[in-house]
């Protein structure tokens, strides 16, 4: 192979090594998922679907995770006043987490009118891993207190996870993975909005993982420099 091929050979190689090397992020998985709730309110069994989506940030050595509701469920006989209605829930967690998570908010900061789908305000609550590695976030029981009565939701068509995230315990390192999604994290996190990842992981991440690309690229460089001059002085 002539020089000047083998100059250009070493480039592209060190070019795609650095890009593999950002491609090989962890990143999150998020998706919007149509959660059946069965109802079971103090005038009877009521049903309702609403789109489920949950977001994670991460904040020093926990994620704030947050979960939102496209849609109303279940409704009151009666209007709510402002502030009447507390809603929290529990997230299940899978993969390298178990157990469930639970969320709360804010009370209703608005009358809501009787025989209207109740819209649940934002749920966060914080999740502190203790392990590394893919943790699956899976949307569990919603209770509604309003009134001196207690609603309670409870899922029924087995849905899936709609936030898959790589964590980091204290003192330990992410597992690695390559995946895709149309939204999160949370990220996580606050508001809800489709076609947006969560945020995940600190910045410096991110930093570290681009030196490492450019380190690469940089001794890509190198060794063309090298290999021209030693090219040219062979020919001299």
């Amino acid at each position: 192979m002539s020089y000047p091929k083998r100059t250009a050979a070493l480039a592209s190689a060190a070019a795609l090594a650095g890009s593999a090397v950002l491609l090989a992020a962890p990143a999150a998985h998020a998706d919007v998922v149509d959660v059946n709730y069965r109802c079971q309110t103090p005038i009877g069994v009521k049903s309702a679907v609403s789109p489920i989506d949950i977001k994670g940030v991460r904040s020093g050595g926990s994620y704030k995770i947050t979960m939102s509701w496209r849609k109303g469920v279940s409704s009151s006989p009666v209007e709510l006043g402002k502030g009447a209605m507390s809603p929290s829930a529990t997230i299940r967690l899978g993969g390298a987490g178990s157990g469930t998570l639970a969320v709360s908010g804010p009370a209703n900061d608005a009358a809501i009118p009787a025989d209207t789908p109740i819209k649940i305000s934002d749920l966060s609550g914080t999740y502190t891993p203790e392990k590394s590695g893919k943790v699956t976030f899976t949307a569990g029981t919603l209770t509604i207190k309003a009134l001196g009565t207690t609603t309670t939701c409870t899922p029924t068509n087995g849905p899936g996870p709609s936030l898959t995230l790589d964590v980091t315990a204290a003192g330990g390192s992410s597992s690695s993975s390559s995946t895709s999604g149309s939204s999160s994290s949370s990220t996580s996190g606050g508001t809800s909005s489709a076609g947006q990842l969560p945020q995940t992981g600190p910045e410096d991440s991110a930093v570290a993982l681009g030196t490492l690309g450019g380190t690469v690229l940089l001794a890509g460089a190198a060794g063309t420099l090298w290999l021209t001059r030693r090219g040219q002085t062979a020919r001299r």
